[in-house]
C-alpha cells in the first residue's frame, strides 16, 4: 500500500552563511537539544534551591565536552585511518579544492563519543566544584536524553543514518540516496530516548522510589544503549569495515555502557542522595 510509505526528500542545508558556512537543520537540532536539556537541568536547580552560577560553568563544560566527545568518537572509532592520515580534519573541516579552500562541514559526531566526552566533562567540574559526580549526572541524565532525540530529528532531517530496507510496502524512501523503503531508524531512537526521558523524570518525581545519587544516570545507561544496541539490527552500517563484523561499532560500544549502568545502578544506594561539596 503506497499510503504506508513516505517519501523523504527534505534539503538538510537551510541556508549558506557567507557563500561559506552551511546552516543545516542537524546543527539546529543540536542547538535546540542543548537549550532543551539547560531549561530542564535549570528548573531542577531551581527546585533544589542550587545556585544558577554553579549550573552556567557546568553548561559550558558539559557543551565542549560533548561536542569534542563526538567528534573524537566518529574519527577514532569509524575512521581512524583516514583521520590519523590528516589530522587537521579532525577539528578544522577546510579541505583544498582545486585553488580555493572549501568549507566541507563536519562528516561525523558519534553518540558514544559524545557521552565519553560529557561524563569526563562532569568529572572534571565535579573535581573543581567538589560536588557529587552523581549527583550531577543524574540531574543532567534527564536533559540528555532530550538532547539525544533532537540530535536523532536532525539525522532524519539530514536523510542519513537510516535503517535497512524494510522488505515490504511500508518504510520511508530517503529519496537523497535511493528509492528504497528504509527503517526510519533515526526516529526508532528519538522516540525511544523521548519515552526514557518520561521514565526518569517519573522516577525523579515520584516518592515511592528511594532514589540515591547514581540511580537515574544508572538507568539512563541500561535503557538507552540497550534501545540502541536493539535499534543497530536494523540499521545500516556507518563504515565499511563493519559488514565483516558480527555486531557492528555502535553494538560494541553500547555493551559495556549498558554494563556501566547496571554497575551504577546496582551501588547507588551506596551514596547519599543529596548535593554535596
Amino acid at each position: 500500500m503506497k499510503d504506508r510509505i513516505i517519501n523523504w526528500n527534505v534539503d538538510p542545508e537551510i541556508f549558506t552563511l557567507f557563500n561559506t558556512f552551511p546552516i543545516r537543520y542537524y546543527s539546529l537540532s543540536w542547538a535546540l537539544g542543548c537549550a532543551l536539556c539547560y531549561f530542564i537541568v535549570k528548573q531542577i536547580y531551581r527546585k533544589e534551591n542550587i545556585p544558577l552560577e554553579n549550573l552556567e560553568q557546568l553548561t559550558m563544560y558539559i557543551i565542549a565536552g560533548a561536542f569534542l566527545g563526538a567528534r573524537l568518537g566518529h574519527c577514532f572509532f569509524y575512521e581512524p585511518q583516514y583521520y590519523f592520515e590528516n589530522p587537521l580534519e579532525i577539528l578544522l573541516p577546510i579541505r583544498k579544492i582545486g585553488e580555493s579552500f572549501e568549507f566541507t562541514g563536519f562528516q561525523g559526531l558519534a553518540s558514544h563519543g559524545g557521552l565519553i566526552g560529557i561524563v569526563t566533562a562532569i568529572i572534571l567540574y565535579a573535581r573543581k566544584s567538589r560536588t557529587n559526580i552523581l549527583w550531577i549526572m543524574d540531574r543532567i541524565a534527564l536533559g540528555t536524553s532530550v538532547t539525544a532525540a533532537c540530535i536523532r530529528i536532525g539525522n532524519f532531517m539530514n536523510s542519513e543514518v537510516y535503517g535497512k530496507p524494510t522488505n515490504g510496502n511500508w518504510g520511508v524512501i530517503f529519496e537523497r540516496d535511493d528509492l528504497i523503503p528504509r527503517h526510519p531508524t533515526q526516529l526508532y531512537e528519538a522516540a525511544s530516548y523521548l519515552f526514557i526521558f518520561c521514565v526518569l523524570l517519573f522516577i525523579y518525581n515520584s516518592k515511592k522510589i528511594k532514589k540515591q545519587n547514581g540511580l537515574m544516570v544508572g538507568v539512563l545507561f541500561i535503557l538507552m544503549f540497550t534501545a540502541r544496541f536493539m535499534i543497530e539490527f536494523v540499521k545500516e552500517n556507518q563504515v565499511e569495515f563493519e559488514d565483516s563484523l558480527t555486531l557492528n561499532m555502535g553494538q560494541i560500544l553500547s555493551i559495556p555502557l549498558i554494563l556501566l549502568g547496571i554497575s551504577i545502578t546496582i551501588y547507588s544506594k551506596k551514596y547519599k542522595n543529596a548535593y554535596s561539596h
